[in-house]
């Protein structure tokens, strides 16, 4: 099977993913709550948002408050391009897998029973 278009391997690891589904929602956030919602440790969120920063994916600002520094990520506008098309990506992934003829490893009753359908 081809890797569709629009397939990110920058946004897919899971950890990368959710900050980026995270921040097409929001204006912002902060490097805490991302921390919080992907469940890794400060070491590895920093390391998930140096790759999307590189990448152009997101902008990175640091700001005092509360007499501590504090980061905060914002996706950039080819960030929220990159995810939409990596999510589309993933949606053909999804269908191309459901529509496959029965019969196959990973049919198409077993992933819809898997997904509860």
């Amino acid at each position: 099977m081809d890797v569709p278009t629009g397939f990110d391997a920058v946004l897919h690891p899971p950890a990368r993913l959710q900050i980026a589904a995270v921040l097409a929602q929001a204006q912002d956030a902060e490097f805490a709550l991302l921390k919080d919602i992907t469940g890794v440790s400060d070491s590895v969120m920093s390391k998930h948002l140096a790759a999307l920063s590189e990448a152009g994916y997101i902008a990175l600002r640091k700001a005092n408050s509360g007499g501590r520094q504090r980061t905060w990520a914002n996706l950039t506008s080819s960030g929220r391009a990159a995810f939409r098309r990596h999510v589309k990506a993933l949606e053909a992934l999804a269908a191309s897998v459901v529509s496959s003829p029965s019969g196959d490893e990973g049919s198409p009753t077993e992933l819809k029973g898997a997904i509860g359908q």
